[in-house]
């Protein structure tokens, strides 16, 4: 069967009333609009900011010939329902973290952040110069969409929890929010981990569902309240090294689009990953320095703790191997991180560590 029209006739059976409540695109005197659905709350600090450029930026672009009709969360579909919303053509676009999609296939994992993966830096070399962006494009088309990455977080920290994490069994038992393959490789050291979006995460650590969380980083952590419900926080984690987030089309509506504005969504797409990655980082050291005025511990994870995280997280990421494409990418992410940290690591790594040595 046809793995396109499967999907759709999927989708589009489970999710009618859905279906029949979103409006066509409008045409008018040479107007186009796209209806773009999100994984996140309205005015969702970091993330909102990346929807927002793109919105705008193909407006700019086009010379408002093609809209973005923005929908949070919830608004038409819930955040963790855009991927199948689109596939099926239910929305023309949506704006996520592909990792959020691990159970349509795997592989989606390298184009948000894996364990023990690409650095921002990394992503973007691998991503726009050693061939990420046709095998993000490749793995869309099983779906009938069409991937650009649209945002970066950079650096997650390694969550909040209510005691401190000293061994490795301390994750016995823990229930844990965590999405992708970082989550799967939690799981495996015997937490029992949900994928929850934005939205409910501080309601879940409040009534005691989860016992932690990591969200993003100091910036939108702070934003979400989650030092409020939690006492200790791991600024560095394993599980996402450099995060991107992702707009997706439809891929009938992109193919039905002029070139022109095809060009529009890539260039407007590009220019919102480097620019969040800029706001997060901008914001994130003034925002951990209010979190530990505040009250907030800091932890290191123990490098019993790392190692832990890297066996497990060798075992998940080998798991998947037999699944062609996922090979194919992870081989080509490989390729690509092992030929970028051979300079990296000789370069700007020795550089920052005699910088802070020298100055603080």
């Amino acid at each position: 069967m046809d793995r396109r029209k499967f999907l759709r006739a999927t989708a589009l059976g489970g999710s009618a009333a859905v279906a029949t409540s979103m409006a066509a695109p409008s045409l008018a005197q040479g107007r186009e609009k796209l209806t773009m659905v999100t994984a996140w709350p309205r005015g969702l600090a970091g993330v909102w900011d990346s929807v927002e450029r793109f919105a705008t930026n193909v407006v700019d672009i086009t010379g408002g010939t093609l809209e973005i009709d923005v929908k949070a969360s919830g608004e038409l579909v819930g955040g963790l329902e855009v991927f199948d919303a689109v596939s099926a053509g239910q929305a023309d676009m949506y704006h996520a973290a592909d990792y959020y999609f691990i159970g349509q296939h795997p592989a989606l994992a390298f184009f948000t952040t894996v364990p023990f993966g690409m650095t921002a830096p990394e992503f973007m070399i691998w991503y726009y110069a050693n061939g990420g962006i046709n095998l993000h494009h490749e793995l869309g088309e099983l779906f009938n969409m069409k991937h650009f990455v649209a945002g970066q977080t950079g650096g997650q920290g390694g969550g909040w929890f209510r005691k401190e994490i000293k061994t490795a069994e301390d994750f016995q038992g823990l229930k844990f929010r965590m999405p992708g393959l970082g989550g799967q490789t939690v799981a495996k050291l015997g937490a029992s981990v949900q994928t929850l979006p934005a939205s409910e995460i501080y309601q879940a650590l409040s009534t005691g569902a989860i016992d932690g969380t990591e969200w993003i980083g100091p910036w939108s952590d702070e934003k979400l309240g989650l030092q409020e419900v939690c006492d200790h926080y791991y600024p560095a984690g394993f599980h996402e090294p450099g995060a991107a987030l992702s707009v997706s089309v439809n891929l009938d509506k992109f193919n039905g689009l002029s070139k022109a504005h095809q060009r529009a969504i890539e260039v407007a797409a590009a220019d919102a990953h480097q620019f969040n990655y800029a706001v997060f980082n901008a914001n994130n050291g003034p925002a951990l320095q209010r979190l530990i005025n505040g009250g907030t511990q800091t932890h290191t994870f123990s490098d019993e703790v790392w190692d832990a995280y890297g066996a497990a997280a060798s075992e998940v990421m080998d798991s998947h191997m037999d699944d062609e494409i996922y090979a194919k990418i992870r081989n080509s992410a490989t390729a690509s991180m092992t030929a970028s940290a051979g300079w990296i690591s000789k370069s700007d790594a020795i550089y920052v560590a005699q910088r802070t040595r020298i100055f603080g």
